[in-house]
């Protein structure tokens, strides 16, 4: 038996946690897998050799605001590091690449250090700024191709600068969260730099031009010098010091971008279901388009995918768990066993509004249809069919899923009740694909990409669940 393969790392910085992945080395042939043995459970797949995770808070100072210590990411990166060690023995790290919640505002000093917490993409206190966006051109706005959005990168940096003007002054660059996680394991590498796959969802991005607006960077009142330079996903920053010996570090991407890239998903729809949703139709093409209900983003590959996005999934499962005291296994399994329809009682998970296309940013959610007879049981199965009934909705702004079958990621469609009424909210088949984080997963093909290696993964798709059966029926 030889040795043990060589591995790439992906990280994936969400909004509450990272989740690390090592995928093995292949040099003999794509999509195949060499030495990289069992995955550690189901949750992986030939190539996978180990995954881990670790988790940070988001802080809510004040009502409305969603925030977080920046250097709670590379905290956990180097928690998770540690947690893989004993399944990277022998294994070479040959290099990382780095996925991120899109979105959001990271501004750091010209070392790469923060000069302020991370401002993260449910934070909805520059809604007042949006009128910026609104008082632009026609032509300029529609340029943009996208939502106007407070959580977006440029309404954030208005607010910064209307309201904090002078850590805006201390600072070298704006960045978006993974860049600022690179930048901390590049001490020595410019940490002033983006791709397009994040750049693009900003909201100071002429998706038209495929390159910065000038006209919405002067409505967030920035200097342009403040903005990152754009480079490839798969371009190598630099090296990182890590444990396991000097590692060249990519770029990076967005994790939708990301999630696609590891799903291989080129035509239908992807379904990402974690903290929020987001419904994903790639090979989308550039258009101007005013204020849309749904979002246009560059990928990792050239092109461009369609998304329509919910803020309220799983982060409102959540809610619903510590309201009526349940795990999360524990609210999937009663609501499975409670009856369709929860007795008449509904569910709206807009606990922090929504961004305008399934509902508007000042809705809020409820349980609503209760009676005397309403059980925990029916409250557990209001709250599962009322975030897929909000997914069904979202893919409908996107014209659809066709013929299917739609592509699930991420945790929230661990749960086969959650499989099934997906299928049936979207009216055809739903295949999961049961990977920790396909984001990480894409990462770390971005990381092989830009070093020149192949690595064999094959996320392991789980039948596909048909409207009105189970899955394998």
């Amino acid at each position: 038996m030889g040795a043990p393969a060589d591995v790439v790392l992906g990280a994936d910085l969400g909004t509450s946690g990272l989740k690390l992945v090592a995928l093995a080395v292949d040099d003999a042939a794509a999509g195949t897998t060499a030495g990289g043995g069992p995955p550690d459970d189901r949750w992986g797949g030939p190539g996978v050799v180990a995954e881990a995770e670790a988790g940070y808070p988001v802080d809510r100072p004040n009502p409305g605001w969603a925030q977080t210590d920046v250097a709670a990411g590379r905290r956990a990166f180097d928690a998770a590091l540690a947690a893989l060690a004993p399944r990277l023995a022998g294994r070479r790290v040959r290099a990382l690449g780095l996925s991120g919640q899109m979105h959001g505002v990271v501004l750091v000093d010209a070392a790469g250090a923060p000069v302020t917490p991370g401002l993260l993409w449910p934070d909805g206190r520059a809604v007042a700024e949006l009128r910026g966006w609104r008082a632009l051109p026609a032509a300029d706005r529609a340029a943009l191709a996208n939502p106007l959005v407070p959580g977006m990168t440029g309404p954030l940096l208005a607010w910064l600068t209307a309201h904090d003007p002078a850590v805006v002054g201390r600072a070298a660059a704006v960045l978006l969260p993974k860049d600022a996680l690179r930048a901390s394991l590049l001490p020595d590498a410019d940490p002033r730099v983006t791709d397009r796959s994040d750049a693009s969802a900003t909201l100071l991005w002429d998706v038209v031009a495929d390159g910065w607006s000038a006209a919405a960077v002067a409505a967030a009142g920035v200097p342009p010098a403040l903005l990152p330079r754009v480079r490839p996903s798969a371009e190598v920053a630099g090296t990182a010091r890590l444990p396991a010996g000097p590692v060249p570090v990519v770029v990076g991407g967005a994790d939708t971008a990301l999630a696609l890239l590891a799903a291989g998903t080129r035509t239908g729809l992807q379904v990402n279901l974690g903290t929020g949703a987001q419904v994903l139709r790639p090979g989308a093409t550039r258009a101007q388009a005013d204020d849309p209900p749904t979002h246009l983003y560059a990928d990792a590959d050239g092109g461009w995918y369609a998304m329509a996005a919910l803020q309220n999934a799983g982060s409102a499962w959540s809610w619903v768990c510590g309201v009526l005291g349940l795990t999360d296994a524990g609210l999937f399994d009663l609501a499975a066993a409670a009856p369709a329809g929860a007795g008449g009682v509904r569910f709206a998970p807009w606990l922090t509004g929504e961004r305008g296309g399934v509902a508007a940013p000042g809705d809020r959610g409820a349980w609503t249809g209760l009676s005397a007879g309403t059980t925990r049981a029916d409250l557990a199965r209001a709250a599962v069919e009322g975030v897929v009934a909000a997914v069904g909705a979202a893919a409908r702004l996107l014209g659809g899923a066709g013929s299917g079958p739609v592509v699930l990621t991420g945790g929230g469609g661990r749960a086969a009740v959650v499989r099934e009424l997906l299928a049936g909210a979207l009216g055809t088949p739903v295949r999961w694909l049961p990977l920790r984080s396909a984001s990480a997963v894409g990462a770390a093909l971005l990381a092989a990409r830009g070093v020149g290696l192949r690595v064999g993964v094959d996320p392991g798709a789980e039948d596909a669940v048909r409207p009105g059966r189970t899955a394998g029926g």
